[in-house]
C-alpha cells in the first residue's frame, strides 16, 4: 500500500502529555484522509513512556510504529532514526509536547502540494519565556549571516519534507548535524508558512542552556567554515595592531622615558588578547571534535528494537515485530 504521509516525533520522558497527543493527533491525521503512518521514536525515555508508545501501537497497530533506541541520542539523531523508516511521500516532524498543534499538519501538506518539496514553518505568537523567544531571535540572525541559510525559526520543528530530500538526508552519515538545516541544503523549493504555537501540554522543555548553546554550535560549525576564516583575518588584524602598539611604545619610551603606569594597559591588552586566542582555539576545538567523532566510525544511535505490523499481502498477527 502506498503511504501519502509519514509523521516522525521523538519521545523523550514524555509520559505526562501522551495520551493527550494521542488523543488529537489520530482523529486530526484521519481527518486528511489519506494513507499516513506515524514513526514514533523513544530517546532512550526514564519514564513509562516506551509502554504507553506500546499500549498504542497494539491499539493503531495499522498506522503506528514504534523505534525504541537502547539509549539517549538526542532529537536530531532521533528524526533521523524516524525519517530511515519512513515510506511515505511527505514526512512531517512533529513535538510530542503539543505546542505543534497536529492540526497543522494538513495547511503544511497543502502547502507541499504546490510544489515544495520543504515546508518550514514560523511561529505566530511563541509561547515560551521572553528570554527563549529573544535568544532564539538573536541566534536565528546569526545563523543565517555565517550559514547563508534561511530559516526564519530554526527552532520549531513542525516542518514538511518531500521524499526527494528525504532520500538524500538519509544518505548522510553526519554524527553532528541539525536536521532542518541539512534539508534545506538538499531542498529545490522551499518556503515557510505561519503555524500556530500552543502551551506546552505537560512537563517542561528537555533542552537545558548548555543544550541549547551546543546545539547551535553544531549547526554554525556543521554548516559554514566562515568562523575559521573570520578568525583568520582576526589574527592578522592583531597581528599588525600588535606590532603599531610595539613602535608606539617604543617611541613613546624614548620620547618619555620608562612610565610605570602602561605595565597596567600593557596587562589589560595581553588579557584581552589571551581571551581572543583562547575562543579562537575552542572554535578550532570544535571542528577538530567534529572529525574525530566522525573518523572514528561508531554508529550515530543503536536501535534496541522496532514495534510495527508486518508486511505481507495475507493478513497476520498484530504481534510487533522487532528488530535490533
Amino acid at each position: 500500500m502506498k503511504i501519502d504521509l509519514s509523521v516522525v516525533i521523538p519521545i523523550y520522558n514524555e509520559e505526562a502529555g501522551l495520551i493527550k497527543l494521542f488523543d488529537r493527533l489520530y482523529p486530526a491525521l484521519d481527518a486528511l484522509e489519506l494513507n499516513y503512518e506515524i514513526v514514533f521514536v523513544n530517546d532512550g525515555s526514564r519514564d513509562r513512556s516506551p509502554a504507553m508508545l506500546a499500549d498504542q501501537f497494539r491499539l493503531r497497530p495499522d498506522v503506528t510504529r514504534v523505534v525504541l533506541f537502547n539509549g539517549n541520542y538526542g532529537q536530531h539523531m532521533a528524526i533521523l532514526a524516524g525519517f530511515s523508516e519512513t515510506r511515505g511521500e511527505i514526512v512531517v516532524t512533529l513535538d510530542a509536547d503539543l505546542q505543534n498543534p497536529p492540526e497543522e499538519v494538513r495547511n503544511l501538506i497543502a502547502k507541499m502540494r504546490e510544489g515544495y518539496d520543504y515546508v518550514g514553518s514560523i511561529r505566530r505568537e511563541r509561547q515560551d519565556s521572553a528570554w527563549r523567544t529573544y535568544a532564539s531571535r538573536a541566534m536565528n540572525r546569526l545563523r543565517e549571516k555565517i550559514t547563508r541559510i534561511q530559516m526564519t525559526d530554526q527552532g520549531n520543528m513542525l516542518r514538511a519534507y518531500g521524499r526527494n530530500v528525504i532520500d538524500l538526508i538519509n544518505q548522510c552519515s553526519e554524527v553532528n548535524t541539525f536536521v532542518p538545516a541539512l534539508a534545506y541544503t538538499f531542498a529545490r523549493h522551499p518556503t515557510e508558512i505561519v503555524v500556530e504555537h500552543e502551551e506546552r501540554a505537560a512537563g517542561e522543555s528537555k533542552y537545558s542552556l548548555y543544550s541549547l548553546i551546543r546545539l547551535n554550535f553544531d549547526l554554525v560549525t556543521g554548516f559554514s567554515l566562515m568562523p575559521l576564516q573570520f578568525f583568520s583575518l582576526l589574527g592578522i588584524g592583531l597581528s599588525f595592531f600588535s606590532a603599531a602598539l610595539f613602535v608606539l611604545l617604543l617611541a613613546r619610551r624614548f620620547v618619555f622615558g620608562a612610565e610605570v603606569e602602561g605595565v597596567f594597559t600593557l596587562f589589560a591588552i595581553t588579557f584581552f588578547l589571551m581571551g581572543v586566542i583562547l575562543f579562537g582555539i575552542g572554535l578550532v576545538g570544535e571542528y577538530v571534535g567534529r572529525i574525530y567523532e566522525q573518523v572514528r566510525g561508531r554508529p550515530r544511535y543503536v536501535v534496541q528494537a522496532i514495534l510495527q505490523q508486518e508486511r505481507s499481502p495475507a493478513p497476520t498477527s498484530l504481534d510487533p515485530v522487532f528488530k535490533g
